[in-house]
């Protein structure tokens, strides 16, 4: 009878075979879900007006309307691209040679950049420089910077980096002030100098992320800082401080994750600068006390370092009135250059709802071009076939390509009106 019950009872064997079976069907529909394995790749999405300059831009620059293939595996995470590009920067990084240069600024503080040479002809055989604004404490000595420098120099770019005030560990701060969201005097001491320096360069303008902000702010805030710039690119910034503050608190997509992460690089940094910051100093802000050291040693946000600490050296009197004023939203408008805003629809760090703002300048504006891939997260845009990302990013090679378009652009509209003034002169 004990035999005959133990035949009829079920098999437990294949009850674990089908509980294993769940697991796995579960663990695999995570992945997909989490590395976005069924999202399609596609062209960029473009937002332009027609216009001659438009046309000449789609059709010399293949990157505009061809597929951004991110890599198989983990390459439509916005997730993943993201990390990568902020614990790696990038692969196989190559090491450019530059030299560093000093300038004074006029409240003491000493504004650092690195100067590196073309190496080889530029495609329209003019001198240009691109003039470049990193990340948020980033500086030429990232491995994002150092490989887009690389490539520049190769395809005939002069280019000048600017080290953000207080973000390289090895040079101390000479007054008691550090780079914030957007203050663009370094930015402008550093482009003076190459005006100066190199009386026949144009240039090109580029910022990522902050840098970004920076750019578009220094070139809006007067039409002179706009003489003898070909163009100017931005690629993931998010336009209006105001805007995302808000979007930065919240736990979608792990922004307030990367927030706390952010706020903890900030942290180190500001503290490793506490005596010039914090120290008996005649010259530092009067609302700069003890008490804003403290409350900085329990921030967790970008924005309770801003409010504490950031705004107070340029004496604003809100974090409100900082970001107001400090994003480069009101003066977007003011740029008459051709200007590239770039962005990933799958960014963690800018919300979609920031979007609007790149998109409306771009459907009223002849010289503005907004790009926005499916994929690439913040600053990452790798590209690779299965597992193991180039080391150029999609990013890199957008740039150079549009820079290359604009100088070819230019080159043509000088020709044919040196062509119609020879005419004209005949005549």
């Amino acid at each position: 009878a004990r035999m005959s019950a133990m035949l009829d009872r079920p098999e437990l064997p294949a009850v674990f075979d089908g509980v294993k079976l769940a697991a796995v069907a579960a663990v695999l529909y995570v992945i997909v879900r989490c590395l976005n394995l069924k999202s399609p790749t596609a062209p960029p999405e473009l937002v332009f007006q027609d216009s001659a300059l438009a046309r000449f831009l789609l059709k010399s620059c293949p990157l505009l309307t061809k597929e951004y293939i991110p890599p198989l595996i983990w390459g439509k995470s916005g997730h993943i691209q993201t990390a990568l590009y902020g614990k790696m920067g990038r692969v196989r990084s190559p090491h450019p040679y530059g030299h560093r240069k000093y300038l004074t600024m006029p409240d003491g503080a000493t504004a650092t950049f690195d100067l590196f040479e073309p190496q080889s002809e530029h495609c329209i055989g003019e001198d240009v420089t691109m003039v470049i604004c990193p990340g948020i404490a980033n500086h030429s000595e990232k491995q994002y910077i150092r490989t887009f420098v690389d490539y520049a120099q190769r395809n005939g770019y002069r280019c000048a980096v600017l080290n953000h005030l207080g973000a390289l560990p090895t040079i101390e701060l000479t007054s008691p002030r550090m780079f914030t969201y957007g203050c663009t005097w370094e930015f402008g001491a550093m482009v003076n100098y190459i005006k100066k320096t190199y009386p026949q360069t144009q240039l090109v303008v580029v910022g990522f992320s902050l840098g970004g902000n920076i750019v578009c702010k220094y070139l809006g805030e007067s039409q002179a800082n706009q003489e003898r710039v070909l163009c100017c690119v931005s690629v993931c910034q998010g336009y209006s401080a105001l805007r995302a503050q808000e979007t930065f608190m919240q736990w979608d997509q792990c922004r307030r994750f990367y927030n706390f992460l952010m706020a903890d690089n900030m942290k180190k940094i500001i503290l490793s600068h506490r005596q010039v910051l914090f120290g008996d100093n005649m010259k530092k802000p009067q609302s700069l006390s003890d008490a804003d050291l403290s409350r900085l040693y329990t921030a967790t946000s970008l924005m309770q370092i801003d409010d504490n600490v950031m705004r107070k050296f340029h004496g604003y009197n809100s974090l409100k009135e900082y970001y107001e004023e400090e994003s480069c939203l009101h003066y977007l408008h003011k740029i008459y250059v051709p200007l590239l805003l770039v962005n990933a629809a799958d960014d963690p760090l800018v919300h979609e709802s920031l979007l609007s703002i790149p998109r409306a300048l771009s459907e009223k504006r002849e010289n503005v071009m907004h790009v926005l891939p499916l994929h690439g997260g913040h600053l990452g845009f790798f590209e690779g076939s299965v597992l193991f990302p180039e080391p150029l990013t999609w990013m890199d090679k957008l740039v150079v390509q549009y820079a290359n378009a604009i100088c070819q652009w230019e080159k043509t509209k000088s020709h044919c009106s040196d062509t119609e003034q020879a005419v004209s002169g005949q005549e």
